[in-house]
């Protein structure tokens, strides 16, 4: 059970590891597909006979792409956590009423 946030009372508070470790995973995924897409189907190379014959001879390409978007992605999230990841010990955790982030003393 999450312990009530010091500042505000509420028990609205969200787990900051667990919340950092899927928003590493979302913006690896997120870059991933931004990168593979934006290699296949440019704006410059976008017509109807895109969706119907797969550009075949781009996939490397899509796939280097892909892997330095999701690496740009999980870098991105990883610096927006710890900017909000308090200095000490404990489990870090987020109020979602007054935006406080604190840590619970490990028992």
């Amino acid at each position: 059970m999450p312990p009530p946030c010091p500042r505000c009372e509420l028990q609205r508070v969200i787990n900051l590891e667990m919340a950092r470790k899927l928003g590493i995973t979302a913006g690896a995924l997120a870059g991933t597909v931004k990168g593979a897409y934006t290699s296949l189907y440019a704006q410059d190379r976008l017509s109807l006979h895109a969706s119907v014959r797969f550009p075949l001879n781009r996939i490397s390409a899509a796939v280097i792409a892909g892997a330095t978007e999701g690496i740009t992605g999980a870098i991105t999230a990883h610096q927006f956590f710890q900017h909000l990841i308090p200095i000490g010990d404990g489990a870090p955790w987020f109020c979602l009423g007054c935006g406080h982030a604190f840590r619970q003393p490990l028992d």
